[in-house]
């Protein structure tokens, strides 16, 4: 028997595109990942998209196809694929396959009285600790894996323009949970730039940028603001650390764990705060150089990407050694 023909096959998963950045980030698991695709690629059914360099393990299926491939597990990433997908897109054998829920967010409902909706999952991961301490996990087998960011080599802060930059998708629409009104009232009293989806529409807009040119476009600017109140660990922040960018930002969620003030960054909860210390940066480049360094540093310790995989295929490995869940599943 040949060295190949001994050698197991990587599993087949199936899962969605909900977060493109994460995505490409999970790629580099190894694995063979099916992406189920819709006509003319809507959110949530985007396939592979554009501007990203998936690898040869990243495949896409459509819809109405799913039902006759076979696959190893199933990965659920939104409330859509859950509650609607799994019953009229898998088969029913589909459906009983090891599965795991892969929850990007903190609860939107109650904060801490809302219980997680995919109890009869084999495995539940949280993408910070913060989310797994907030959610209502029931029963349910938890793990958290932390963010990583796999930027190209030659991206790098430089931090020549004193403006700072946030980088939020449909700030306007998505209002004061991501920090619309935080990111206003710091824009009329220092420089600040937005990325993003819809951005044209906030003073200081400079659009989307492409996925894979967003870390060296925010390099050029002096430190990165994370607006929001409520959220997930932004991959922006991981992303502008990974370059040796400083971070600004409100000290809610998982944030003040990451940002240690004065060192790599600075948050606190008060925005008159924020925007004396988004002064004092734009006025000095060395102290914002010195933070970002110690935030590269932060990163490579929390996000690293070597760790981000083992963990990763350590969750995989855990759902297909669970014993079926046959009888919840049924009863979903």
């Amino acid at each position: 028997m040949s060295p190949e023909a001994s050698r197991p096959k990587p599993l087949r998963v199936l899962t969605w595109q909900v977060h493109g950045n994460y995505l490409y980030y999970l790629s580099q698991v190894p694995v063979e990942w099916w992406l189920v695709t819709r006509p003319a690629y809507p959110p949530g059914y985007g396939g592979r998209g554009a501007g990203l360099p998936w690898g040869r393990n990243v495949h896409e299926v459509p819809q109405g196809e799913v039902a006759r491939q076979a696959f190893d597990l199933v990965l659920y990433q939104s409330r859509q694929h859950w509650d609607v997908d799994r019953h009229d897109v898998l088969s029913a054998a589909q459906r009983e396959l090891p599965c795991i829920y892969l929850e990007h967010d903190p609860p939107q409902q109650h904060p801490c009285d809302t219980p997680h909706r995919a109890q009869d999952a084999d495995l539940l991961v949280h993408v910070t600790p913060f989310n797994a301490l907030m959610w209502d996990n029931g029963e349910l087998p938890t793990r958290v894996i932390d963010h990583t960011a796999f930027v190209a080599p030659d991206a790098a802060w430089r931090g020549d323009d004193p403006a700072g930059i946030a980088v939020v998708n449909h700030l306007a629409r998505r209002g004061r949970r991501l920090g619309h009104d935080l990111y206003l009232r710091a824009q009329r009293e220092v420089p600040l730039a937005l990325a993003g989806m819809d951005s044209h529409l906030v003073p200081g807009g400079v659009g989307e940028i492409v996925n894979a040119q967003l870390p060296d476009f925010i390099g050029g600017y002096r430190y990165l603001f994370q607006p929001a109140r409520w959220t997930s660990m932004a991959l922006a922040v991981v992303e502008a650390m990974a370059i040796g960018m400083p971070i600004v930002g409100m000290a809610t969620t998982e944030l003040p764990t990451v940002i240690e003030n004065g060192v790599n960054g600075w948050v606190d909860t008060n925005i008159e705060t924020l925007i004396d210390v988004m002064r004092m940066l734009s006025r000095d480049r060395d102290t914002a150089q010195r933070w970002g360094d110690a935030a590269r540093s932060t990163m490579q310790l929390r996000f690293g990407p070597e760790r981000f995989v083992r963990q990763w295929l350590e969750a995989l490995d855990e759902a297909m050694a669970r014993p079926k869940r046959a009888t919840a599943r049924a009863a979903a």
